[in-house]
């Protein structure tokens, strides 16, 4: 029987994964830049294998980002009854921001700038997702 993830671990792995494409890299490439292959990262990925604290460190170097960048919004010992830090995001968000669609739909989104055209792109959603039948969170 195999072990579940540890939530951090798997947070974490979720953080690499959602800049990782922000970037458009590809797992391949980030295994080439830290001497690994593709499959371990994608084990880091989803935190069935845990990342060493100098791993980290260059996975955040080769993403440009801060360590902190991977860990922001994550579970904490310290967290509320949830398991999130006080104002983190619920996990859905950054299971969405983690996909190709979750990012390009935010990316584009973004990129809107007239507040009516945006409010109204988000009215629709929710009247498509209403129709799909009930919140699945």
């Amino acid at each position: 029987m195999s072990k579940a993830p540890n939530p951090v671990d798997k947070y974490v792995g979720s953080r690499v994964r959602m800049r990782r494409i922000m970037l458009g890299m590809s797992q391949e490439k980030l295994g080439e830049a830290l001497g690994l292959t593709f499959q371990q990262i994608q084990k880091y990925e989803k935190g069935t294998n845990r990342v060493g604290a100098s791993r980290i460190q260059q996975i955040a170097e080769i993403l440009q980002v801060p360590v902190s960048f991977l860990f922001e919004g994550g579970p904490s010992g310290m967290a509320g009854p949830d398991g999130f830090a006080e104002g983190a995001s619920p996990s859905y968000v950054s299971d969405f921001l983690a996909t190709s669609e979750g990012l390009a739909l935010t990316r584009a989104f973004t990129r809107i700038t007239d507040s009516k055209l945006r409010r109204s792109i988000v009215d629709l959603v929710e009247q498509i997702a209403a129709r799909e039948g009930p919140d699945k969170r």
